[in-house]
């Protein structure tokens, strides 16, 4: 099963070695309405190489962001004794 949420960037904060990019819920026009039982909430936040932060992510832009789990990594199992 995926879930498909509506984002958008909320906040973009370059230095001098790398940029800060926060993504929250876009609200507009009943975006993430299919799958949010209540008002979504939630926040993606990322630091990337300033190059691709100025060419991919700009202020105010809406992103569709895709959650799928990967199949094909195992989980690591862990036993406590």
């Amino acid at each position: 099963m995926t879930v498909t949420a509506k984002f958008i960037v909320s906040r973009v904060n370059k230095n001098d070695w790398a940029t800060e990019v926060e993504l929250t819920p876009d609200y507009a026009e009943g975006r993430n309405k299919e799958w949010a039982a209540a008002t979504p909430s939630g926040m993606i936040r990322m630091t990337i190489k300033n190059d691709v932060a100025a060419e991919v992510f700009q202020q105010g832009q809406p992103f569709t962001v895709v959650f799928e789990a990967d199949s094909k990594t195992a989980r690591a199992q862990t036993t406590t004794s």
